[in-house]
């Protein structure tokens, strides 16, 4: 395996445990920072790795893409790789959602790489993901030149639609699957006046407004107009300094704050639109005791697997926020509730039929108990204490790919049947039934 992520963070020395618990050779990592300054490849990887290439004639390593967050340098490279004037642009925007969207004030490569670190603050979302969109294209094109059949974990263009909150939504919608109901395509909602205008014309008076490439509740707006009065409200993370003359600063503030002037609030919410939007009708979520919840469920291999709810007081239950982890076996859901809710789960991956897993979160309406999808984690599976049949997030995909319960190949996730028994899976690659991405894998790992 070749894992493209941060060397020495929590999800990397997940991975790698989990790998070395069963008697797995430990993956090479390939770092983003070395993609982007140019000191790595995934040809180098693969080669570290003991893999062969097409010409060689042997078996393809798997490939698997983690979060490129947490690092400052990852972060202003992403932004350079998005800038207009990048090499890269000549290769166009074919992995980015929406690319022909121009990004609002855009940096240079200079301007982008000159860039300071300062804790939280949001510098470019827009260009940071048309970046992320083309590193995930040239590594795609790299991985066809290396190989006839590259194996992904998440192919490169479903982690491009999974991260696009808009692109999700309409790739679940054609798919049949529940999604919160639109309120209007983003190229109709250009400002403030015009998402309010929208509300107020359709009756429909709470949204979420969502940053587009968010995470992490990074760039969400609970946001409700009182018909009547007009009066607003509007929860969210993002702050926002003003300094005179000189261009407004918006930044993640790790808590939710409660807007009621209407200018503060339109400033934030024109900063969002600007860089690329998704607002979608806000569902009343179902109750524990006083407070309401939501659930983040993981799919591996298209069965859903381990689960956690979220609750909270707030319209915005991520747990960094001081939400409250329960287990979903202690909401007292009916089993047929639970059972549907997975079963959503799973058919929203199986949407993304080049992905093998993905953290999947699920709203259960407060009235009906009828399940929605919310979003799409193409990098969901870092849970805390949560297990399933005696194993963590990464034992239980590592376990899964290892059995062979899973095809390692392009384009072989996707469900060949769905029933009351769940998703049924073709065989593993290998002659021994084990994947054929460990053939070739060393006994010992390493990190460009």
């Amino acid at each position: 395996m070749i894992l493209i992520g941060n060397p020495d963070n929590r999800r990397t020395a997940g991975l790698q445990n989990a790998r070395a618990k069963l008697g797995l050779p430990p993956a090479v990592v390939l770092p983003y920072a070395g993609l982007l300054d140019g000191s790595a490849s995934l040809a180098q990887a693969a080669s570290l790795a003991g893999a062969s290439s097409q010409r060689a004639g042997g078996p393809a390593p798997l490939l698997r893409l983690d979060a490129p967050g947490e690092l400052f340098a990852v972060e202003r490279g992403l932004i350079a790789l998005g800038a207009p004037d990048h090499e890269e642009a000549a290769h166009g925007d074919r992995l980015l959602p929406f690319g022909r969207r121009s990004d609002p004030q855009p940096l240079s490569v200079r301007s982008a790489l000159a860039l300071a670190e300062q804790e939280g603050r949001q510098y470019h979302p827009s260009q940071w993901f048309r970046g992320f969109a083309r590193l995930l294209a040239r590594l795609r094109r790299e991985a066809e030149e290396l190989w006839p059949q590259p194996q992904w974990t998440n192919a490169p263009e479903d982690i491009a639609g999974m991260f696009d909150k808009r692109q999700t939504h309409r790739v679940l919608s054609a798919a049949g699957v529940p999604v919160p109901r639109l309120l209007a395509p983003p190229e109709e909602i250009a400002d403030c006046e015009a998402l309010r205008g929208l509300m107020l014309s359709r009756r429909v008076h709470r949204v979420f407004v969502k940053l587009a490439s968010g995470s992490g509740a990074c760039g969400v707006v609970a946001y409700r107009i009182n018909p009547r009065t007009g009066a607003e409200q509007a929860v969210t993370t993002v702050g926002v300094e003003n300094y005179g003359a000189r261009a407004p600063v918006f930044y993640n503030a790790m808590k939710l704050r409660r807007y009621t002037d209407p200018t503060a609030i339109r400033q934030v919410l024109n900063w969002l639109l600007r860089h690329g939007a998704h607002v979608e009708q806000w569902i009343a979520k179902a109750s524990y005791g006083d407070r309401t919840f939501d659930i983040r469920q993981l799919v591996v291999a298209g069965e859903a697997c381990h689960s956690i709810a979220r609750v909270s007081r707030t319209p915005i239950t991520n747990l960094h926020l001081r939400s409250e982890r329960v287990s979903v076996d202690d909401l007292g859901l009916a089993p047929g509730i639970r059972a549907e809710a997975a079963a959503c789960a799973a058919k929203a991956l199986a949407a993304f039929p080049r992905s093998f897993s993905a953290g999947v979160d699920v709203l259960l309406d407060g009235a009906s108990h009828a399940p929605y999808i919310l979003d799409m984690n193409p990098f969901g599976d870092l849970l805390y204490r949560v297990v399933h049949k005696g194993m963590d997030p990464y034992e239980w995909q590592m376990s899964r790919i290892a059995s062979g319960s899973a095809e390692i190949a392009a384009a072989s996730w996707a469900p060949k049947a769905y029933g009351s028994a769940g998703l049924t899976w073709p065989a593993g690659t290998g002659a021994s039934g084990q994947p054929k991405a460990a053939a070739g894998s060393p006994g010992e790992g390493g990190t460009l």
